[in-house]
């Protein structure tokens, strides 16, 4: 772990898996996460982090057939099926994951695509739900800035997710890929207290070995990246232009990365590349106490008589109804 020596006293088991998604299946992929927590709770885990849009996947098709092509037939035959398949939380889509939370006596991080009723319905948020372990949903963060062809697929969030909540010891936030890059979205959860931060990524090392430790490094705190696999026959037969998907995604367009970094910026667990599987740590805040001695970033280092930051945490609507 860290070359100090820390009494592991108050600590937090995490459970991080690295999974293929059951790709552009709700069901499927509910299910999955559904049994990945039943595994997590024969070995006492208190905490669970899912990579992003883990339910029902990424968008990887993009990329290789033609995306940004307008009114194109086969990008809105693709677009049609991943709306089918997001999950609207209003129609309970997440009850049986909160039910087995709730059994496992487990909080978790769960990476979404999320078809909001409060937007249409019909428009997708990369979403990142934080659910207690009462089973309890408490918050939805909607990705505040979707990134370069994701902006094809997914709508731009708000800032109404960005809170921190009482795990054990712990208080932790998440956000989803590269607004871990966002130093302001950052500051909003540091400013919140937190000192466990989750990553969720779709699943490469390249993003996750530099920035994890730099990050647990710059809030003192522990950092979790959570990460996904994707493989071509990860694609199932049932969606649309399957084979074609299949032959402009390339050899593993990603492969995992997930990995843990302890407040000091040392491994707890490195990252893992090209694997799926279930690992666990323990994480310790006596570690946090003791790297914030020398700096706090948003408490004895800050100055807040000389720069703040506002945060707008309304969530966005077109409409106001006065009735």
């Amino acid at each position: 772990m860290s070359r100090y020596s820390v009494p592991m006293t108050e600590s937090l088991k995490l459970a991080l898996p690295q999974l293929a998604p059951i790709w552009l299946s709700r069901e499927g992929g509910l299910a999955q996460v559904i049994q990945t927590i039943e595994l997590a709770h024969k070995s006492e885990a208190g905490l669970i982090a899912f990579s992003e849009s883990f339910v029902p996947g990424y968008p990887f098709w993009l990329d290789g057939t033609g995306g940004a092509q307008f009114d194109n037939e086969m990008q809105k035959s693709i677009f049609a099926h991943y709306a089918d398949q997001a999950v609207t939380i209003e129609d309970g889509h997440l009850d049986g994951v909160c039910a087995a939370l709730a059994a496992a006596n487990m909080a978790c991080y769960l990476g979404i695509i999320e078809r909001p009723r409060d937007r249409t319905g019909h428009s997708l948020y990369c979403s990142y739900v934080y659910i207690d372990a009462s089973g309890t949903i408490q918050s939805v963060h909607r990705k505040l800035q979707p990134t370069y062809e994701e902006r094809l697929v997914w709508s731009p969030g708000d800032g109404h997710g960005l809170v921190t909540h009482r795990v054990g010891a712990f208080t932790v936030g998440g956000l989803n890929c590269w607004e871990n890059w966002m130093p302001l979205a950052r500051a909003a959860l540091y400013g919140q207290g937190e000192d466990l931060h989750i990553m969720g990524w779709p699943g490469n090392d390249r993003n996750t070995r530099d920035l994890t430790p730099m990050l647990a490094k710059e809030g003192r705190s522990y950092c979790v990246s959570a990460s996904a696999i994707m493989r071509p026959e990860d694609v199932r037969d049932d969606t649309p232009f399957a084979d074609e998907i299949r032959s402009a995604l390339g050899q593993m367009p990603a492969n995992g990365g997930s990995c843990v970094a302890a407040p000091d910026g040392s491994w707890v667990l490195e990252p893992i590349v090209g694997e799926t599987g279930l690992r666990f740590c323990e994480l310790d805040p006596a570690f946090v106490r003791r790297e914030r001695q020398n700096f706090d970033p948003a408490g004895h280092y800050s100055r807040p008589d000389v720069t703040q930051l506002t945060v707008d945490r309304r969530r966005q609507t077109t409409t106001i109804f006065k009735d």
